[in-house]
C-alpha cells in the first residue's frame, strides 16, 4: 500500500506538468490573439479609408463608372499605409493624412498646396495653404511624397516608376 506521502507527490507531480501544459496553450493563444488583432486593425483602416474614399464629398461624389479605374490608384497608398501602422507612425495614418494621399492617388500628376486643399474640402485662403504645405513637406520628409518642382508634390511610388 503507498504511503500518503507517495500519492501526495504524484499528484502534485500530475498538477504541475498541468499547469505546465496550460502556460504553453496560454502562450500560443496570445500569440494568436496578437496574429488576429493586427488583421483586425489593418481591416479597419482599410475600411476607414475606403468609406472616406466613397463618401461624397463637399462637392459631391460623381458617380463612378469604372470601378477599377476608381480602385486602382488606391492601391498605391495601402503598402504606405501598412509601412506607416507597422512603424508606428500615427501622423500618417491619421485622417487628415489619409485623405491627403488619397487626393494625391486620385490625381493624374503632381499637385500645388491650393490643389490639395480644394481636394481635402478646405478653403483656399493663406493659413490652409500654409497649414498644407508643412503637412506635404511633413510627408516628403517621411519618403511619401517627392516634392517634383517647385511647390509641385507627387507621390513617390508615381515619381520613382517615371
Amino acid at each position: 500500500m503507498p504511503s500518503w506521502l507517495a500519492v501526495l507527490e504524484s499528484k502534485e507531480s500530475a498538477a504541475r506538468s498541468r499547469a505546465t501544459e496550460l502556460r504553453e496553450q496560454i502562450a500560443g493563444l496570445s500569440e494568436a490573439l496578437t496574429l488576429v488583432e493586427t488583421e483586425l486593425s489593418r481591416l479597419q483602416i482599410t475600411r476607414e479609408t475606403m468609406t472616406e474614399v466613397l463618401a461624397d464629398g463637399p462637392g459631391g461624389a460623381a458617380p463612378v463608372a469604372d470601378v477599377e479605374s476608381a480602385v486602382v490608384p488606391l492601391a498605391e497608398l495601402v503598402p504606405v499605409l501598412l509601412a506607416a501602422e507597422a512603424s508606428g507612425d500615427a501622423t500618417v495614418t491619421s485622417e487628415a493624412y489619409r485623405r491627403i494621399l488619397v487626393v494625391f492617388a486620385q490625381a493624374p500628376g503632381p499637385l500645388r498646396c491650393k490643389d490639395v486643399c480644394v481636394g481635402v474640402g478646405l478653403g483656399t485662403e493663406a493659413n490652409h495653404i500654409e497649414g498644407m504645405r508643412s503637412k506635404l513637406k511633413r510627408l516628403v520628409e517621411r519618403g511619401i511624397l517627392v516634392e517634383a518642382g517647385s511647390g509641385l508634390f507627387a507621390l513617390a511610388s508615381r515619381a520613382g516608376a517615371r
